[in-house]
């Protein structure tokens, strides 16, 4: 067993199997920056990995993910990392649209896409809250097993903006689904999103960890270049009904929505901090 421990993520390799841990378990795993940026170290590191097979995406606590981190004492929106997901430039010296726009290019679009594109199978291990930013998560992963208490939501049409960046909802979900899932911004039961094909496995909070484990490992008996191809294969038909061009037309119009909010509000999120949109 190989083990390192990140600020905000822990690796874990056992076998063939690298689990990739979100540890803000205090904040429900809410993502800031320091995260994305270990969570693409931890990506990085497996598929460099040729011990490494199948990667599990979990997250510590009762929560897998409560989406972006608007409100911690850990938010570091304001800080430069370095660009890795684009060439789009550093946001901190930059204002209003551009400077939105320059920081979610890399920190949500573009990692979305990056992790996406590990040519390693992904199995999301999902219990609790997966909201907004979570889902983003969740869905660039190949395989989700969701515990019988989880939930998922996208409640920021709140915030009168369309979606979280990665505008996948279309396709984890028939249209008119996605339609109801947004206008309303109410919790969909793990139940629920296995009965539509957005979530592969339902099991008991208590054999959410085993059974993932399980799944992973009988996905790792298959060659790697097979593993490899079958996941871009399936991945390209999807970009040929539209995703690849679905994501950047709904991204333009999420950074619409912030420069609205900016101009007829206090803030782009509309004044809506975290303890807002838990109360709503």
């Amino acid at each position: 067993m190989v083990m390192t421990t990140a600020p905000t993520v822990r690796y874990e390799r056992l076998g063939p199997v690298a689990t990739v841990t979100m540890n803000r378990p205090e904040y429900r795993n809410a993502q800031n920056s320091a995260m994305t940026y270990a969570l693409d170290d931890a990506f990085r590191r497996a598929s460099a990995d040729d011990d490494v097979k199948v990667v599990v995406l979990a997250g510590a606590g009762e929560h897998f993910s409560a989406g972006h981190d608007i409100g911690t004492p850990g938010r570091d929106a304001h800080l430069p990392f370095p660009r890795r997901a684009g060439l789009w430039w550093d946001h901190t010296d930059k204002e209003g649209a551009e400077q939105r726009f320059a920081r979610e290019s890399e920190v949500y679009l573009g990692m979305c896409r990056r992790w996406r594109e590990l040519p390693k199978p992904v199995v999301a291990s999902v219990q609790g809250a997966c909201v907004a930013g979570g889902l983003m998560l969740a869905w660039v992963c190949d395989v989700i097993v969701a515990s019988e208490d989880a939930f998922f939501a996208d409640p920021v049409v709140r915030m009168g903006i369309p979606g979280v960046e990665y505008f996948a909802h279309p396709w984890v979900m028939p249209p008119r689904l996605a339609k109801e899932f947004l206008f309303t911004g109410d919790r969909m039961g793990a139940r629920r999103a296995y009965e539509i094909g957005m979530v592969n496995r339902l099991v008991p909070r208590g054999e959410l960890a085993s059974e993932t484990r399980e799944l992973a490992e009988r996905m790792a008996r298959m060659p790697r270049m097979g593993l490899a191809l079958a996941k871009r294969a399936v991945n390209q038909a999807e970009d040929l009904q539209g995703l690849h061009a679905g994501l950047d037309a709904v991204f333009g119009l999420h950074h619409l929505a912030h420069a609205h909010n900016a101009e007829t509000s206090s803030d782009p999120l509309r004044g809506l901090d975290a303890r807002a949109m838990k109360e709503a």
